[in-house]
């Protein structure tokens, strides 16, 4: 929420074919993760008896997790999925390597590590795990260990391996059975083929809880115990929905009838972007690819749709507050970069959450508001009974808030309200930074680091950007694929396909993508060899 960084995810969609122009599907996913440098993501085209598959993968997974092969495309995004768990333990006190389980001491796994410290000696630590997992914290004081279990971390999990079936699936079944060795933390996939059929399975291990629910810590005596894992095909799933589309962007999708709650859990990312997706889709027209990339790029934000006619209600003494709320009046809700409204409107909601403790103090809970998501903030606004307790005091909390956002903009930017544009390096920008470009020479960390570009959108905008003033997470691999024409599809991939400083592709692609454009992603081989730049030919040597 407030705090870049807690949370990756990204929109995914397919269309079928009553919703397309030409009768064809598109397939668009977009995966949010920290803006790097060199590139988290790579293109690549793999082509061998077999095989012919394009799209994105990370240098260390296998295959293409990501893309199109000849029958079908398909995308990911998170589907919050509940695989760990924190255990607290009665520690012995006459041991602290031995915990309680099941009535009797058990024994710690201590595995001594030795780090080697720069300047210093080599300093040996001792790692501990319970039956459970590796203890994170111990409280000597109180007799007391707590470890973490993840499910994903089992013997045999391989994340994304199952990637390398889905390269080679050819309609959905076998998509979806590939699905089935899908052993990650969890995530939507999305798949549409060339016989119009579209498709959505969630996947990731799911370990099964009987008589919990794994929203707080458990006690690590043996009474709350995993009952093996859910099979992955029986999370939640659909086929050839009859709205003719299906959109995932981290917000709850799970049916109201489904029954495995709590091997799924319960947290979700605010619904906001999923909710943006669905209205666009779901609003009874036929779309092309410039509809497709429209969409993928859109920063209308909901949460100001409802806020904003909310605070031109009310009535301000200060002039230059006036004037900001002039500005609201006549704004279309898109956090463009170089628009006024944005500008005012994005610093007022940060102030909403930073202030919300100053109009309604609350001791102990500044962490929680820190983290808390926009949909709860929202639910209080827009129904003041419940956490403000009248109408008035609602309304004094959204003035006050956007009086205060004036003053900081004032503060930055200056008295001329002209001047208060969205994208500039105090409101909204991006700046990839290499991981040594903070301590090399300025010559060459020119050379590593990306130029400042204007940005536009949040962490609630489709085109999501986080709520950081410089973009630290997003959406950098972009794809959105013609499924009628593979040669039309398109994608992004900032900053570059090299790592290589001295490379000519290590950051060519960063201004393209801060612009919002793309660059075609050509899969016949007429295509790709008529815009090759060199050719390599690796012989192996006997």
């Amino acid at each position: 929420p407030k705090k870049d960084g807690l949370f990756v995810g990204s929109n995914n969609w397919v269309t079928g074919p009553s919703l397309s122009k030409n009768r064809g599907l598109y397939m668009a996913n977009d995966p949010h993760r920290r803006l790097a440098i060199p590139s988290l993501r790579y293109w690549v085209h793999l082509n061998a008896p077999g095989w012919n598959v394009i799209g994105g993968g990370e240098p260390e997974i296998p295959g293409v997790s990501i893309g199109h092969n000849e029958h079908g495309a398909w995308g990911l995004t998170v589907f919050e999925t509940d695989g760990e768990d924190l255990y607290v333990y009665d520690i012995n006190p006459e041991n602290p390597n031995q915990y309680s389980y099941k009535g009797q001491w058990e024994d710690m796994t201590l595995i001594k590590e030795k780090i080697v410290v720069k300047n210093s000696v080599d300093v040996e630590v001792t790692l501990k795990y319970t039956r459970h997992g590796p203890v994170a914290y111990e409280d000597h004081d109180n007799h007391k260990a707590y470890a973490v279990r993840c499910a994903w971390l089992e013997p045999g999990g391989s994340p994304y391996l199952a990637s390398l079936r889905m390269d080679q699936a050819s309609n959905w079944e076998e998509f979806r059975e590939a699905c089935h060795y899908s052993h990650i933390p969890g995530e939507n996939m999305i798949w549409a083929d060339k016989e119009g059929n579209i498709g959505w399975q969630a996947v990731g291990i799911a370990p099964i809880r009987t008589n919990y629910s794994g929203l707080v810590p458990v006690t690590g005596d043996g009474r709350y115990e995993w009952d093996g894992y859910l099979p992955i095909l029986e999370k939640p799933n659909s086929f050839n929905p009859p709205k003719g589309f299906i959109a995932t962007a981290n917000q709850n999708v799970t049916p109201e009838e489904y029954t495995h709650w709590n091997a799924i859990g319960f947290g979700w990312s605010d619904p906001f972007r999923g909710m943006r997706i669905n209205e666009v889709l779901g609003n009874g027209k036929t779309f092309d690819m410039d509809d497709m990339k429209q969409l993928q790029n859109d920063y209308l934000s909901i949460p100001a749709r409802t806020l904003v006619p909310l605070v031109q209600r009310l009535v301000t003494s200060d002039k230059l507050t006036t004037a900001a709320m002039e500005q609201l009046s006549h704004w279309d809700f898109r956090l463009e970069k170089n628009s006024i409204p944005a500008a005012i409107y994005a610093t007022w909601e940060k102030e909403l959450f930073n202030k919300l403790l100053d109009y309604f103090p609350d001791p102990g809970s500044g962490m929680l508001v820190d983290y808390m998501q926009m949909q709860r903030l929202l639910d209080w606004i827009v129904n003041p009974s419940i956490r403000f307790k009248s109408t008035s005091n609602r309304d004094n909390y959204l003035i006050g808030t956007l009086e205060s956002a004036v003053t900081e903009l004032q503060k930055n930017l200056g008295n001329d309200i002209s001047e208060w544009k969205y994208g500039q390096p105090h409101l909204k920008h991006v700046k990839i930074t290499h991981p040594l470009g903070d301590l090399v020479t300025p010559d060459l960390a020119r050379k590593l680091n990306t130029e400042i570009r204007p940005r536009g959108g949040n962490g609630y905008t489709p085109a999501s950007t986080g709520s950081a003033e410089n973009q630290l997470y997003g959406a950098t691999f972009k794809i959105i694929a013609d499924i009628s024409n593979w040669d039309n599809s398109i994608g992004s991939n900032p900053p570059g396909q090299s790592g290589d400083p001295d490379s000519p592709f290590y950051k060519n692609l960063y201004d393209q993508w801060a612009e919002d454009q793309y660059f075609p992603v050509y899969f016949s081989r007429d295509r790709i060899e008529s815009t090759k730049y060199e050719k390599s030919l690796l012989i192996p040597d006997f």
